[in-house]
């Protein structure tokens, strides 16, 4: 665990939401739709030790960098928060956050659950959603299907998911991951109500009816 960056202000313009779901769920696929549904979204590139999968794009999907690179940018104090996920580290750059909060932009991040956990303690503004398997046997289904790992690594994810699953209920809102057009729509309804809240339109409110 590392000391994470601490923000203290209320992001009455900025709406931050972090989604995370066990390995298999298809939080990759969720993130990339809600970039395309709103391109108001900036969208932070995690970096990661692990080796790129079929189809992953360096720059796109994830910075792939060595470990040694990864520890140096610890010490840099380079991660909004990093954190070890199967024998590899995975972290979020402070840039574009700090950026995006000052350009007034929603941002998106595609965080594991220990990320979330750390992120939870300093983004109190924050919306946490966890994406759900409609199953068991269809989380097994898809992780097979993925042929990404060994027998061994796949029986390893499943431990580390249902630990995850049980945290489920530390998030702000659960959805299951049926049909992807499905559960883009019930996230972006979602995002939509949370930019409804009060201290969210506090800067709208005080500007166009003048009320403090």
């Amino acid at each position: 665990m590392n000391n994470t960056m601490k923000l203290n202000t209320i992001h009455e313009d900025s709406l931050i939401v972090v989604i995370s779901a066990p390995s298999g769920v298809g939080k990759t696929t969720i993130r990339k739709n809600i970039g395309l549904k709103d391109k108001n979204f900036a969208y932070s590139v995690s970096y990661t030790t692990r080796r790129p999968r079929a189809g992953e794009i360096e720059g796109l999907d994830y910075h792939f960098i060595t470990q040694n690179s990864f520890r140096a940018k610890i010490q840099e104090e380079f991660f909004f928060e990093w954190a070890e996920v199967h024998q590899n580290f995975y972290g979020t750059p402070k840039e574009l956050i700090l950026s995006s909060l000052k350009e007034k932009r929603d941002i998106l991040l595609d965080i594991d659950v220990q990320g979330a956990r750390k992120l939870q303690s300093i983004l109190k503004e924050a919306i946490f959603i966890f994406l759900l398997p409609p199953s068991w046997t269809i989380l097994e289904q898809r992780l097979r299907n993925r042929e990404t790992e060994t027998e061994q690594q796949v029986q390893q994810r499943l431990i580390t998911a249902k630990n995850e699953i049980q945290r489920c209920w530390e998030y702000d809102y659960v959805v299951i991951n049926s049909q992807i057009e499905e559960t883009v729509e019930k996230i972006y309804t979602i995002i939509s109500a949370e930019h409804n809240r009060p201290f969210r339109m506090k800067g709208l409110i005080r500007e166009n009816l003048k009320i403090s």
